[in-house]
């Protein structure tokens, strides 16, 4: 859930035993998200961007602090790899502070959820990154679609109900579509936040080159 370019990915909340499979998934918050401190999830990512795809477990938990970000107020989670996570709640919408593959390190604000939104419902998000190697700035529009929702969806052994699908994609006015190619997709739960994502990009234009595979699945989750 961590990534970079886009994976955009992650949004990564949540998660009775880090390293266990949760028995009762069907929890009584609604949100798409928990802020309770304490609380933790664990991940398990494959990273097939290489010839020889890697495997690594790492662990979020809910902080008890909270970061005002340009103006927006951010909970904090902890990776245990290192680094922190922002995730923001404000109405329907749910954004979360980080960076995406292409954007050489440099946060957005993106918003990868709205919970009131119906089927076949899309918005986009467009920012101006100043990628590694590229002469000029690069136009980034970033689309959402919601694909699913009030479905069941089993990861890892565990079946979670009321998961909401987004599929997200990248575009530039700069580059041609024949040469940048982006499928993403986040699976959310109520209190649990994403359970599942996906990020394949694939960028090689005017000696910008980037390839990204990568898959997220929640292995196990202690929730306050």
């Amino acid at each position: 859930m961590k990534t970079n370019l886009f994976l955009l990915l992650a949004a990564i909340l949540f998660f009775t035993a880090c390293n266990k499979n949760d028995s009762n998934p069907n929890t009584t918050s609604n949100a798409y998200i928990n802020t309770n401190a304490g609380s933790s999830w664990t991940y398990h990512e494959t990273d097939s961007s290489a010839a020889t795809p890697s495997n690594s477990d790492y662990t979020v938990t809910s902080t008890s602090q909270d970061s005002t970000i340009n103006g927006k107020k951010y909970h904090v989670y902890n990776y245990s790899n290192g680094g922190n996570e922002y995730l923001s709640h404000t109405g329907s919408d749910y954004y979360q502070y980080d960076s995406i593959p292409v954007s050489g390190g440099v946060n957005i604000d993106r918003l990868y959820l709205k919970d009131n939104a119906s089927v076949g419902t899309t918005w986009s998000q467009s920012f101006t990154l100043s990628i590694p190697n590229a002469p000029i700035p690069v136009p980034i529009t970033l689309t959402n679609k919601v694909v699913e929702k009030g479905i069941s969806r089993i990861v890892n052994g565990t079946s979670y109900s009321n998961v909401t699908h987004v599929s997200s994609s990248i575009s530039s006015s700069l580059i041609p579509s024949s040469s940048f190619s982006s499928s993403i997709n986040g699976y959310y739960a109520p209190n649990y936040g994403m359970i599942e994502s996906s990020t394949v990009i694939q960028l090689n234009y005017l000696g910008l080159t980037e390839n990204v595979n990568i898959s997220t699945k929640l292995t196990g989750s202690s929730l306050k």
